[in-house]
């Protein structure tokens, strides 16, 4: 493939996980008030606690079904055009939230936004890792990885610049709708991996049923690892550290509307660092080294927040930066170390699953936060800072994986 078309290549994918990342970002800025402007006079602090956790749960189920189905599809079908596929679901689901007049329409509707987020990440990785030279693999791992923190950012300030209130939030959803101009694009414009279109002439590498294979004796080890050690790392992040915001909105949103947005911000400026530099750091000190020293640093600075801090204090935005950069340089080594698990014929389906596997366990962590939350009286740092506890099991098991440092992506 020539160079022109790699950067195309490159581009919508980093373009595409962005955009994912901006869906991401959506509901922690504009929970709140969502569900005082749906609630009307029904509307609680705890019972919004607990539907953000819904909301939550809704697109991390739709994003793990998405990211296995849309996985498999990228293996069969091509990881472009399943990358196509992915873009335009998220965008047109995510436009329709900005029509419903219910919070179980908007559950419904986040549900089916998560089917493309979901399907992004698998085909994006699986189509840059193989579209590139090995020896570029880290920075363009670590491109991809800082990618969706990139569109957190990039949300949170649309935020800060027009406020998110009861009376206008629609704006947010329906301004997502806008990269479903870049799925067509991706449909027709960006060319295949080479990789994958080899193995469409080549009958042992064909990707027959690359779904049970990944279970079969030869590669359970590997795949059950690779769906832990992804599994750790966004549990954590959507039970634990996606709660800052709306718990900055819930301790100081009435006197100061702007500081989640503010929270988020901050956060995301640190996520965008972390995320790009978790692939150099995993080079440099390797796989193994690299995530158990991240997973310390992240049970550390989650746990601490919530346990020492509140929002306003004048330490909270700096430790919520940190806490960003170092909870998500997860996001950098993921999408350089992930592909080097599996084989070529079965890349995507394996990334797909390992990475959004967990995010069934992750719909049961939000929604376990948003109850201990209405169980703790609104109090969201007991909340978080129990479940920031799930970072420590990274430190564990990190050890079962096998070492890929310096081996090449199989063909």
């Amino acid at each position: 493939m020539n160079a022109p078309r790699q950067y195309l290549t490159v581009a919508v994918a980093f373009l595409g996980w962005m955009c994912a990342g901006v869906q991401m970002g959506t509901m922690p800025l504009a929970s709140l008030s969502v569900s005082k402007n749906l609630l009307g006079d029904q509307f609680k602090p705890d019972i919004a606690a607990a539907w953000f956790g819904y909301f939550t749960a809704a697109l991390s189920l739709g994003a793990a079904v998405g990211g296995i189905l849309l996985g498999w599809a990228g293996d069969h079908w091509g990881r472009a055009r399943a990358m196509a596929v992915s873009i335009l679901l998220y965008s047109v689901f995510a436009g329709a939230c900005s029509q419903a007049t219910s919070q179980e329409q908007l559950l419904v509707l986040r549900f089916f936004a998560g089917l493309g987020i979901g399907g992004m990440w698998p085909n994006g990785v699986s189509l840059v890792s193989e579209v590139l030279p090995d020896l570029s693999r880290p920075w363009m791992a670590g491109l991809i990885g800082t990618s969706a923190n990139v569109g957190m950012l990039l949300i949170s300030q649309a935020g800060r610049m027009k406020s998110v209130t009861p009376d206008s939030w629609r704006w947010l959803f329906l301004a997502s709708a806008v990269p479903a101009l870049m799925g067509l694009v991706a449909l027709w414009a960006v060319p295949e991996s080479p990789r994958w279109l080899a193995t469409r002439n080549d009958p042992q590498k064909k990707p027959d049923t690359p779904l049970s294979e990944l279970f079969a004796p030869a590669m359970r080890r590997t795949t059950v690892v690779g769906i832990m050690l992804a599994s750790i790392p966004l549990i954590a992040a959507w039970s634990a550290g996606r709660w800052l915001t709306p718990w900055a909105d819930a301790e100081a949103g009435a006197a100061h509307p702007e500081f989640k947005a503010t929270t988020q911000a901050t956060w995301a400026g640190g996520a965008a660092i972390g995320s790009f530099f978790g692939a150099q750091v995993a080079s440099l000190l390797g796989r193994r080294l690299t995530y158990f020293l991240i997973s310390l640093g992240s049970v550390t600075l989650t746990c601490g927040i919530f346990l020492f801090f509140k929002p306003l204090d004048p330490l909270f935005l700096p430790m919520v930066f940190v806490q960003g950069l170092v909870a998500t340089l997860f996001f950098g080594w993921l999408p350089l170390c992930l592909p080097e698990l599996f084989p070529t014929r079965m890349r995507a389906t394996g990334t797909g699953i390992s990475y959004n596997f967990g995010r069934f366990i992750v719909a049961g962590g939000v929604l376990a936060t948003g109850e201990l939350t209405r169980l703790f009286g609104g109090d969201y740092s007991k909340a978080g800072a129990i479940m920031g506890l799930v970072y420590a099991l990274g430190m564990i098991v990190i050890w079962f994986a096998p070492p890929t440092l310096g081996k090449k992506l199989e063909d």
